[in-house]
């Protein structure tokens, strides 16, 4: 027999998969009090059971603010549509927008915030640019929200000399311009033809965890984006860190012939 926090907990998770009004997304949930005086069980009890849905995702909570039933429907993380050049090179369609249109959500440019820094980079991102490992980049670190909640970080490393002087280390907030940080090196000279990405499921570090306001036991999911011009040259290498139960990445492609049609084998 499942003890009774158990119970409750899963009495609370139907409500809330089944959409019942006063349980869906950004509802907040009973006090602890209040389910305790409807018989529900002791403050123990329920504060386990509260616990226990925060573990798995279904609510946050905070001070403040009480236990809140999370959003539960993720935000599609494109794959090649949100790079399609007709979107930043012939419109305004940056990646982070392209995920908002495709999944029906509103959107604010000033949802994206970054700081621009010149420095030591990590190893990956020397080593994609095929640069010494004391070799300094720009970091340009993007904080990117949906309203109030953060949905993941990214950061883009640049070499000096493909980006000094153009806007994408200039700090204001929001895309680099219209077409973001793709249409200013297509200005420069270098237009984007392919790029690989890696993703990592991992436990997020405590600073992760502040910063995109995690829910007890969920994980990150980071990113490794290499972005190549047609001759090869790297000019972008972005790592990124995303809430893992705020996205549903999708992945469309065409299936190559041989493994020498895949562009990221070059």
């Amino acid at each position: 027999m499942a003890p009774k926090w158990r119970e409750l907990a899963d009495r609370i998770a139907d409500r809330i998969r089944s959409g019942e009004r006063g349980y869906g997304p950004g509802d907040q949930l009973p006090h602890i009090r209040d389910l305790v005086e409807a018989g529900e069980g002791s403050k123990s009890t329920v504060h386990a059971a509260y616990k226990a849905l925060e573990a798995e995702g279904l609510v946050t909570s905070s001070r403040g603010h009480g236990t809140v039933v999370r959003q539960q429907t993720p935000l599609k993380r494109l794959s090649t549509e949100r790079y399609d050049k007709v979107k930043w090179r012939d419109g305004d369609e940056v990646a982070f927008i392209a995920d908002r249109v495709a999944s029906g959500r509103a959107y604010r440019r000033d949802e994206q915030t970054q700081a621009i820094s010149l420095g030591p980079a990590p190893v990956a991102a020397t080593a994609a640019h095929g640069l010494a490992p004391d070799a300094e980049l720009y970091a340009r670190a993007r904080l990117v929200k949906e309203g109030d909640q953060p949905t993941h970080t990214l950061t883009s490393y640049y070499r000096p000399e493909h980006v000094e002087g153009t806007r994408l280390v200039d700090p204001t907030p929001g895309p680099a311009g219209r077409g973001g940080g793709f249409r200013v090196l297509y200005d420069a000279g270098y237009e984007i033809d392919h790029m690989t990405e890696e993703l990592f499921a991992r436990v997020p570090t405590s600073e992760e965890v502040k910063v995109l306001h995690l829910p007890t036991g969920e994980p990150v999911v980071e990113l490794h984006r290499t972005t190549y011009t047609a001759d090869g040259t790297v000019v972008e290498f972005a790592l990124g860190v995303h809430a893992a139960s705020r996205f549903a990445w999708k992945y469309d492609f065409k299936v190559p012939d041989s493994a020498q049609d895949l562009r990221g084998d070059q």
